[in-house]
C-alpha cells in the first residue's frame, strides 16, 4: 500500500512514477504530486509499516519482470519494460 506521503517523498527525490502490485491511498494527494502512478486499485485504509524493503532487486508481476537498470515507460493506456532506452 503506497499513499500520500511516500509521493511527496518521491517527488522531492525527483522520481518519476511508482509501479505498485497493489493499491494505493490517499489518491488525491498523489495526483496532486509531479509523480506518475500505476496501481491495481485505490483503498482508504492505512497499511501496518514494518520498516522492511529491497533495493535494486528483480521482481516479477503480471507476467512482467523488472530489473535494475532497465527502462520503464507508462501511460495512460499500460507499461512497458526495455532493457534499452527507447527513442
Amino acid at each position: 500500500l503506497v499513499g500520500g506521503n511516500l509521493a511527496v517523498l518521491a517527488a522531492k527525490n525527483d522520481w518519476a512514477g511508482i509501479i505498485v502490485n497493489g493499491c494505493i491511498r490517499d489518491s488525491e494527494e498523489m495526483a496532486a504530486q509531479p509523480v506518475g502512478v500505476k496501481a491495481l486499485a485505490t483503498n482508504p485504509r492505512k497499511s501496518v509499516k514494518k520498516g522492511a524493503g529491497d533495493e535494486n532487486i528483480t521482481v516479477r508481476f503480471a507476467d512482467v519482470t523488472f530489473s535494475p537498470n532497465h527502462y520503464v515507460y507508462a501511460d495512460e493506456d499500460g507499461i512497458v519494460v526495455a532493457e534499452q532506452a527507447l527513442t
